[in-house]
């Protein structure tokens, strides 16, 4: 057996602040991890619920142009459905118009699919049913069944009397313009004026892997050079438009969310890392005249300072696996729960969002681990200024 593990093994760290400061640190640092996935994971799929990940739409870039509409079957689709990463294509309708109850109005941009009522997480829509964001419904008072007079502005103006079948939360709520209300494909269609195989825009849902700020524009690339590749001699040239492109404002902020957790992640080890090398340092103070002892036995620096950094260690990865295991209950009570809220306006969620990203999780241990055993070290060298000559006879 390796003497400084046997050594190690019968010196009891004392430093419980030490410990209690790595628990808390790792608190933070999963906790901070975890809401930052939860952000990304969230507003990524409230867009893709939203708009697609990538769209195909008019080169004039006008999808809510009546005169510029797009196939619903171009020869491309399938070349687009065969690409790795790519979940689903489906066509869409979009028709901005203005809802009315009694005294109150509001401006909306309504959403043709095949499927509505799925999308919103809601049974099947039937005719001329709507389902409208939770943000809409409370500015207007509306409830399941009342009825949602629309009105479309053009060369004359449309009305249609919808009715509320569902309400869905959606992610950009907050923002007043950004209300989509979901309605049957076949619906817009007609109000139109188009026929079966005309829609305002193809939309390509991605997989989460490629949901990333690089994986959008790359699939962007690709799904824009087939549609130019095998467009029919008589189909309508198309543009592709990554979500990235779309709300650039929206990926902004998600990245400055990640450089704060980057900051947090650094802050914390640092923190994490300091108090170990206080405790550590008591322990060294404490044992003086054991280190002098096994110098004088014949054992050499590296071998001495391996014992105090494997009790160290222990203590460390105490504190770690203490903080783990908190940070997840809390995760878990969140996700269950969402009992800490949000102002969506500002937050575009109205509760914050946890997500444990497994493979960020071990990253941010093992990172911040091999972050506090390496500043372990400069304690450490206080060994080698240790003299048993004196440390023993002083015993």
């Amino acid at each position: 057996m390796d003497a400084s593990l046997f050594i190690a093994a019968r010196l009891r760290f004392k430093g419980r602040i030490a410990i209690a400061s790595i628990a808390v640190s790792f608190i933070v640092m999963i906790i901070s991890v975890s809401v930052s996935s939860g952000f990304r994971h969230e507003i990524r799929d409230g867009i893709s619920f939203l708009s697609g990940d990538v769209q195909l739409t008019p080169v004039n870039l006008n999808y809510l142009d009546e005169s510029s509409p797009v196939e619903r079957y171009p020869a491309y689709r399938e070349k687009i459905e065969a690409l790795k990463g790519v979940l689903d294509v489906v066509p869409a309708v979009y028709k901005a118009g203005i809802v009315k109850t009694d005294g109150d109005i509001h401006g909306v941009l309504f959403k043709g699919i095949e499927d509505p009522g799925a999308a919103a997480g809601t049974d099947t829509l039937p005719s001329l049913g709507v389902s409208i964001p939770l943000r809409l419904a409370s500015l207007l008072h509306l409830e399941p069944g009342d009825r949602l007079p629309s009105y479309f502005i053009g060369e004359k103006t449309r009305v249609r009397n919808f009715t509320v079948s569902s309400i869905y939360e959606g992610i950009l709520d907050g923002d007043p313009e950004n209300m989509v209300v979901f309605a049957s494909l076949s619906d817009l269609q007609r109000l139109n004026g188009w026929k079966e195989n005309q829609v305002s825009a193809l939309e390509v849902i991605l997989d989460r892997n490629h949901r990333d700020t690089g994986g959008m524009e790359e699939m962007q690339r690709e799904i824009g050079s087939l549609a130019l590749l095998y467009a029919g001699d008589d189909s309508e040239s198309v543009v592709a438009r990554s979500a990235v492109s779309r709300y650039p404002q929206i990926f902004d902020w998600l990245n400055l969310i990640d450089f704060n957790v980057f900051f947090i992640l650094i802050l914390m080890t640092a923190v994490a890392g300091f108090n170990m090398i206080s405790g550590l340092l008591i322990m060294l103070f404490e044992n003086i005249s054991t280190i002098g002892l096994l110098k004088s036995l014949g054992m050499d620096d590296r071998s001495i300072a391996k014992v105090f950094l494997i009790s160290a260690s222990s203590a460390v990865f105490k504190g770690m696996l203490v903080g783990n295991a908190v940070a997840l209950a809390l995760c878990a009570v969140q996700g269950a729960t969402h009992l800490l809220k949000l102002d969506p306006a500002n937050y575009f969620l109205s509760f914050v969002p946890v997500h444990i990203d497994l493979p960020m999780f071990l990253l941010a241990d093992v990172a911040a681990y091999l972050a506090i055993m390496l500043l372990l070290l400069i304690p450490s060298m206080f060994i080698t200024k240790i003299d048993p000559a004196r440390t023993v006879r002083v015993a």
